[in-house]
């Protein structure tokens, strides 16, 4: 009996253990910020990415499978309540099992205010208009494609880093130790862009949604339009005569559309004006996950812009 009591006790406290050093379960929206957070956590554990392959958040649906890894969650890494829409709901439902991190309220990052239509008349993102988090500011007017500024993907770091320490101490160094790496291929991946954009900086071009001002602030670049306002609805004939205008006053050199979507409207929109055709793929669609996805999306992007508005009209 004695033994058996003992036995008891020395399974609870094994088990006590095990549950008090156990690493952090982090489940990761999309496929860049995954990227980030498995630099993070390097040699300590693997983060889970949600919307896997070429799935988009604009129109993404949870599947049972994913339910149930973010019930299992500790932390749940996330653009902002109101860029995965579709994940609302059940965060509401995992209240107190798992902490949310929304990378629009994280300290430094930069955040740009949306863009009215999908006809612009100038190209601004002054600095006025990037401003750091005010923890007391809705985001409804707020364009959340913020990881696609190589600073905020220095500040992402920084906050994961902060985050997994407080959570996880034993592996404190080892945070830190990779968020020194990750920001110093930060610095040279922006520096690499800013040389690389330079000779396209000021050239006029036409997007599919407005996924890339922070990259146009970054390095200088000019969208005049994007073909539809939202993703997820149609684009109507009068939205197509406005971008076809646009694309002749401005001379724009190219029109970008998108992996997931019909790339025959960028084909319509340019016959007869000089402008090329490319792709941008703001999630890295079509990327591999890992530690080298965002990186390879923003060196990505970079070499789409180059090549297609480097040509000559």
């Amino acid at each position: 009996m004695f033994r058996s009591r003992y036995f008891l006790l020395f399974c609870l406290v094994l088990l006590w253990t095990k549950s008090a050093t156990a690493t952090p379960r982090v489940v990761v929206t999309i496929k860049p910020i995954h990227s980030l957070v498995v630099g993070v956590m390097a040699g300590v554990a693997e983060p889970e990415l949600l919307i896997k392959g070429a799935g988009s958040p604009h129109d993404y649906s949870l599947r049972p499978s994913d339910a149930k890894l973010l019930s299992r969650a500790d932390v749940v890494v996330r653009v902002g309540a109101d860029f995965e829409t579709f994940l609302n709901k059940s965060l509401t439902s995992l209240a107190g099992q798992a902490r949310v991190v929304s990378l629009d309220e994280l300290p430094g990052i930069a955040l740009l205010p949306a863009r009215e239509g999908g006809v612009w008349d100038e190209h601004v993102h002054g600095g006025e208009e990037a401003h750091a988090h005010d923890h007391g500011a809705g985001h409804r007017e707020t364009n959340l494609h913020l990881w696609l500024d190589p600073q905020n993907g220095r500040a992402i770091v920084a906050g994961l880093v902060k985050i997994l320490v407080d959570l996880d101490p034993p592996n404190a160094e080892r945070y830190r130790q990779n968020g020194t790496v990750l920001d110093r291929r930060l610095i040279e991946l922006d520096g690499r862009l800013a040389q690389q954009l330079q000779p396209v900086a000021g050239r006029p071009f036409v997007v599919f949604h407005d996924a890339y001002p922070y990259l146009e602030k970054r390095y200088n670049l000019r969208a005049v339009g994007s073909i539809t306002v939202s993703p997820e609805r149609a684009v109507g004939a009068r939205r197509l005569g406005e971008i076809r205008a646009k694309i002749k006053s401005t001379e724009a050199r190219c029109v970008f559309s998108e992996p997931q979507f019909e790339p025959k409207l960028a084909v319509m929109l340019t016959e007869g004006t000089g402008a090329g055709t490319g792709v941008l793929d703001p999630e890295g669609s079509g990327l591999t996950a890992g530690p080298e996805a965002y990186f390879q999306l923003l060196e990505g992007l970079g070499r789409s812009l180059r090549e297609c508005l480097g040509r000559n009209k």
